[in-house]
């Protein structure tokens, strides 16, 4: 007794063509392009400094006195979904673990 044949809906979907708008032009109809680029950027600082951190193997208590704070201001630090966190704080961080913070410009 033969089993009906399994349709592989990821196969389906490479084999259309491109239908729709894109993801970028989804986002801004939406008007989240800024909103979802400032969390891109924080989450990649955040990457960033725990990067930096696991190389020097600094705890984030070590961070926190190195930075004269607790270890609740640096857990707002390197959680990418706070975004009160001012540049300041950031500059300092990096700078604790060697780095420095690089804001650039450009044309939009």
């Amino acid at each position: 007794m033969s089993t009906p044949s399994m349709i592989d809906p990821t196969a389906m979907l490479l084999n259309e063509a491109h239908v729709g708008s894109s993801f970028a032009d989804w986002l801004e109809e939406e008007g989240l392009t800024v909103e979802v680029q400032e969390a891109a950027i924080k989450e990649l600082l955040v990457e960033q400094l725990l990067k930096a951190m696991r190389q020097q193997e600094m705890t984030r208590t070590a961070l926190a006195a190195a930075l004269g704070t607790s270890r609740n201001q640096v857990g707002r630090i390197l959680d990418p979904a706070c975004d009160g966190i001012t540049l300041g704080a950031v500059k300092r961080a990096a700078a604790a673990v060697g780095k420095k913070v690089k804001i650039e410009l450009v044309d939009v």
